[in-house]
């Protein structure tokens, strides 16, 4: 499977503590209010939840960085936060976490922040505090000001985590994939949308199959290859070096201009993908400023994927559980 297991190994016990990893994107907080329902309101025709627990949890951009912490990563985050109470708990789970947050720049729209109501099981209702503009030309020199200082003192692999929200516009993107290759680092970005002539020029990609099939002009099954002449198609078209597309339950695609391998899942059972796209890029962006090959890189994130996605709910996984899956994994072969 691995082509260096040594160096895998190495990566994963100790040098990717050594990693510095910068993501750029739409930082959001996720907020739950859990309650019980027993009765209808007198007052409309909406059902009562009693409140008896409120869970918050990082989300977008600041979930990836979350999962780069929990892996030992040094944790840079550059996103846009409101001056309001989200923000505040937002900055007091990144310093929690030990993740580098002077890169949150303060505009007048709110913090992107979802309130889901659960009663018992079942959401409710959701609540979104956001504004969805593309960020102003002051944020951006801002940005790119940031971006620069981080480069010259040594960033070993950014990740761009676009959410649709504001942040990723075109020029941020195209910014950010130049002054990348002047500093010879690796970029990889989460897409979103069908607009990826902004991710032109990119080292790699990690769409999702429900992403690619976005781009493409006719929707593709899950199978390995009708996914291969889609990835394909979609990297040539929009000039995309490399893509690592998560296919669910059937687990990830590899594709370079070379060469395709699949990678099935070793979950031996899929409970739940939630939250697997954002393991894949933290695990794979961390293996390659690690300077693990690209192809190990890949078996590595499809590893940290398989523990993800037996989980219930959205999960991060930890070095140690990263490590111990690893040892299995190589005792098995």
């Amino acid at each position: 499977m691995y082509k260096n297991t040594r160096q895998i190994t190495d990566f994963v016990t100790d040098k990717i503590k050594k990693c510095r990893i910068l993501v750029i994107g739409d930082v959001m907080l996720d907020k739950y209010y859990f309650g019980e329902v027993k009765r209808i309101s007198p007052e409309a025709p909406v059902p009562i939840t009693r409140v008896t627990k409120i869970k918050e949890t990082l989300g977008g951009a600041a979930n990836v960085a979350h999962n780069l912490a929990l892996l030992g990563c040094d944790t840079y985050l550059l996103g846009t936060v409101g001056k309001d109470v989200h923000c505040d708990s937002l900055i007091e789970k990144l310093q929690v976490r030990g993740i580098h947050h002077d890169g949150l720049l303060a505009t007048d729209a709110p913090t992107t922040t979802k309130v889901r109501i659960m009663g018992g099981h079942q959401q409710m209702m959701r609540l979104d505090f956001e504004e969805v503009n593309p960020v102003s030309d002051d944020v951006e020199k801002k940005l790119f000001a940031y971006l620069k200082e981080r480069l010259d003192e040594g960033i070993d692999s950014i990740i761009i985590s676009d959410y649709g929200k504001g942040l990723c516009t075109s020029n941020v993107c195209q910014h950010t994939i130049e002054m990348t290759k002047k500093y010879n680092v690796p970029v990889i970005i989460d897409p979103k949308g069908s607009e990826w002539n902004k991710y032109r020029g990119a080292d790699y990609i990690t769409p999702n199959l429900k992403e690619i099939n976005e781009v493409i002009s006719s929707p593709i099954l899950n199978e390995d290859e009708a996914v291969k002449k889609a990835a394909q198609w979609t990297r040539r078209k929009f000039g995309i070096k490399n893509i690592v597309l998560t296919r669910s339950e059937k687990g990830l695609s590899f594709l370079t201009s070379r060469k395709v391998i699949h990678i099935p899942t070793l979950a031996q059972e899929v409970f739940d993908v939630s939250g697997a796209g954002d393991t894949v890029i933290s695990v794979f962006g961390a293996a390659l400023g690690g300077k693990v090959c690209p192809e190990d890189a890949a078996y590595l994130a499809n590893l940290a994927a398989s523990v993800v996605v037996a989980k219930l709910g959205t999960y991060a996984v930890s070095n140690a559980e990263l490590l111990e899956a690893l040892k299995n994994r190589l005792e098995e072969e």
